[in-house]
């Protein structure tokens, strides 16, 4: 009874039945139709793929065959490259060696001049001049260089060169390496299939690295590095022809310099030896004008003492009358008098304080002098120790170095004049000027 109470769902008529299966069957037919075609075109598919896949294959195998001997070929170009390159490296670097050792006889005047060059330049402030020595040292360290002109550019030129051969070098060197490491992995690529253990799916294999270039690119990188390697080598035997012919006795033009520069030298010395006699004298002058002043300002002081006492006592008088009583307290001659005193010796105070205010002033300054000079004189100073500190130098080209034994420095120097008398205090300050200079 449940199952009548259920309303049935659409009704269909008999030639609908017989419709439906009628279009099953056609639909069946299709399908197998389609499939049959499907699997005929598969099958050609396969045939097709299969064929294709191994003639890539062997044309893959026979580009990567060639590819092995194009790069071998380039590594056995480079490895003789090297091998020359080597041998060209070690036979310059012999005759650079040759060129440096023809040099070592100029090297003492250069040193000796350098060293006077160097000593000069640990003068102080105003003393720093370029003065006749200075140029007369330079016009030295030039000749110098002008005598050994050829052999240093000769040498210079054969260091600049085994830079060059070794910047060839490893640039052939990176070349023959990159080749080497190529063919390996072009050897192992030929050496797989599909039995090898290590294949297996990568991603976006067919990307173009970055950094990839064409083979026209990697021919022409490579002919480039052997042409230059060639080129730099023909350079650099050329310059060891040169180099070689370069290489010969120099003679002594440096005699008359010298001469020039220690004339020049002895009469700096001098001209240093009257400006320190002459500063001496302006600080003893300086220093007796300073001691005036100081007399003078402490009677300026004691004279305002005195001023400020007799002010006081004229204040106390005046306001002591104030207390006279009633009539008495009267505007009399004593009253005008002493109030006259009191604007009088104000006067006068002010006067002396201006006064002492001016010569303070003037001592500050006579002490801000004597600084300068007494600088000026560590600065002259100085300069007398390092100039003969110069000509000790210089008796090295008069004397075998081995025996040359500076004497002990002393100060001042190569003179027996008498200098200005001076105190303790100022004497010891002399000693102690030349140490005291700090360039």
């Amino acid at each position: 009874m449940a199952m009548l109470n259920v309303k049935p769902g659409q009704w269909f008529t008999v030639p609908d039945w017989h419709t439906n299966s009628h279009l099953i069957s056609a639909d069946a037919e299709r399908q197998r139709s389609a499939s049959h075609q499907v699997r005929q075109e598969a099958r050609t598919l396969r045939n097709k793929t299969s064929n294709q896949a191994k003639w890539d294959e062997h044309d893959n195998q026979t580009r990567l065959a060639e590819r092995i001997r194009s790069v071998n070929r380039w590594k056995e170009t480079l490895d003789k490259c090297l091998a020359d390159v080597d041998a060209e490296i070690n036979a310059l670097a012999k005759v650079k060696e040759a060129a440096e050792r023809a040099l070592q006889a100029k090297n003492l005047p250069l040193d000796v001049a350098i060293e006077c060059l160097t000593l000069r330049k640990s003068r102080c402030a105003i003393d720093v001049v370029r003065d006749p020595v200075e140029e007369e040292l330079h016009k030295e360290v030039k000749l110098i260089d002008k005598v050994k002109r050829e052999l240093q550019q000769k040498a210079s030129e054969a260091f600049e060169q085994l830079c060059l051969l070794q910047e060839v070098r490893q640039q052939l060197s990176s070349d023959h390496q990159c080749k080497t490491e190529a063919l390996e992995l072009d050897h192992m690529c030929l050496s797989l299939s599909i039995n090898s253990p290590n294949i297996s799916f990568k991603v976006n294999p067919t990307r173009v690295p970055n950094g990839s270039t064409t083979v026209d690119e990697w021919e022409q990188n490579s002919q480039s590095n052997k042409e230059r390697a060639e080129a730099e080598m023909k350079t650099s035997a050329e310059l060891r022809e040169a180099t070689v012919l370069a290489i010969a006795q120099t003679n002594n033009e440096l005699e008359a310099q010298r001469v020039a520069t220690e004339f020049a030298l002895r009469k700096k010395i001098r001209d240093l030896e009257k400006a320190y006699d002459e500063l001496q004298w302006q600080e003893q002058n300086t220093l007796e004008e300073i001691a005036d002043m100081e007399e003078e300002i402490r009677r300026l002081e004691e004279e305002l003492r005195r001023r400020m006492q007799d002010l006081k006592v004229v204040h106390t008088r005046l306001e002591t009358r104030t207390y006279r009583p009633r009539v008495d307290l009267c505007r009399d001659q004593v009253q005008y008098g002493l109030t006259d005193e009191v604007h009088q010796l104000e006067g006068t105070i002010r006067a002396l304080k201006q006064k002492l205010a001016e010569s303070q002033d003037s001592l500050d300054a006579l002490y801000r002098q004597l600084h300068r000079i007494r600088t000026d004189l560590g600065y002259r100073a100085n300069s007398l120790v390092l100039d003969n500190k110069c000509m000790d130098t210089r008796r090295k080209l008069l004397v075998p170095s081995e025996r040359f034994l500076p004497e002990a420095e002393a100060f001042p120097r190569a003179t027996t004049r008498t200098l200005p008398v001076r105190t303790n205090g100022q004497q010891e300050l002399v000693k102690e000027r030349a140490t005291d200079c700090v360039p």
